[in-house]
């Protein structure tokens, strides 16, 4: 198996890859899928054998790196490709200067996995899309 996990400019397969796991997969409501920060966010693609099997986002601001809409394709869950492509995000966040922390809304049943990546849980648990989330936060520091 051949895995590359890059930044992309190409919204489009990022977008499809969203659209199948967020909306058709966990009812999120198309409208609220994508943003107005898409547009100025670092988008990566993960490709396996050239197919396009994940994707994420990350949006800077401040020091802070906002790690987003982290999604995997079934048919590539359970292959470590998920914690591989929140490596390679932060470690697009730590290239960036000024950048000192990684921020991400975790849904619950994701926190273990998040926590085994250096995230630590903090604040209450709030409601994104009708699916329960948590911040979570890693320093670089």
């Amino acid at each position: 198996m051949n895995l590359s996990i890059s930044v992309t400019e190409d919204l489009k397969t990022c977008f499809a890859l969203r659209h199948q796991v967020f909306v058709e997969e966990q009812g999120v409501p198309v409208e609220e899928e994508q943003d107005e920060l898409d547009a100025t966010a670092t988008h990566l693609l993960a490709l396996q054998d050239g197919v396009p099997v994940g994707t994420a986002r990350i949006v800077f601001k401040g020091g802070t790196a906002k790690i987003g809409r982290v999604c995997v394709l079934c048919s590539a869950r359970g292959t470590g490709l998920g914690a591989k492509l929140i490596e390679a995000a932060v470690d697009a966040a730590r290239a960036r200067p000024g950048i000192t922390k990684a921020k991400l809304g975790a849904q619950i049943h994701a926190l273990g996995f998040y926590e085994k990546l250096g995230f630590t849980a903090f604040g209450p648990v709030y409601d994104d899309a009708g699916i329960d989330h948590r911040d979570m936060v890693r320093d670089f520091t």
